[in-house]
């Protein structure tokens, strides 16, 4: 494995059926390439950092066997599962790749884990506060704002973020009344 940094890709959710298939939870747009068969992610912790192997230390990579669209994500089979008790221990984990083998970023776009940190203001530019973390939900991205009166969470989609500077690390965002007070 590359020694740089990661980007989180995926969440395993459960197992599904009893050869060893995982739901996984998409955190990329590029899901084709991504989980193509005979690709390799690395294992991670539920918080997204790469998790080594206790015993040996090292980080454990899986190779994708085969991945076919389901629901919201992807259902994936990884060399070595063969069953549905072997995919159960592998519920809640992340899944990582390093960051040289991704695209970069398009215009108008930008990674998840690059918006803790980013200052927030509203449309006028006045200060909102800092987003401090975030998380995915089905209905899509939600980013936890550190304000004056407390962590507030608000959907990062077209209405509420009116736009983002990835560079100055600024979102503009249009929240409704009441929302972060």
């Amino acid at each position: 494995m590359t020694t740089g940094a990661t980007a989180l890709v995926g969440r395993i959710r459960r197992a599904h059926g009893i050869k060893g298939e995982l739901v996984v939870a998409l955190h990329t747009d590029a899901p084709d390439a991504i989980f193509a068969p005979g690709a390799r992610v690395f294992v991670g912790t539920p918080e997204g950092d790469l998790m080594p192997d206790p015993a040996s230390g090292v980080v454990r990579a899986l190779i994708v066997r085969t991945a076919r669209d389901f629901q919201d994500g992807l259902l994936v089979m990884f060399e070595g599962f063969t069953d549905r008790t072997e995919a159960e221990r592998w519920r809640g984990r992340t899944l990582l790749v390093p960051m040289d083998e991704l695209e970069p970023p398009g215009e108008g776009e930008l990674w998840a884990h690059e918006l803790p940190g980013m200052r927030v203001v509203d449309p006028q530019g006045g200060a909102v506060g800092e987003v401090s973390g975030w998380y995915d939900l089905p209905q899509g991205l939600v980013i936890e704002i550190a304000t004056p009166r407390g962590p507030r969470d608000v959907p990062f989609n077209d209405a509420f973020v009116m736009a983002f500077d990835r560079d100055a690390r600024l979102i503009t965002l249009d929240a409704p009344a009441g929302l972060l007070e």
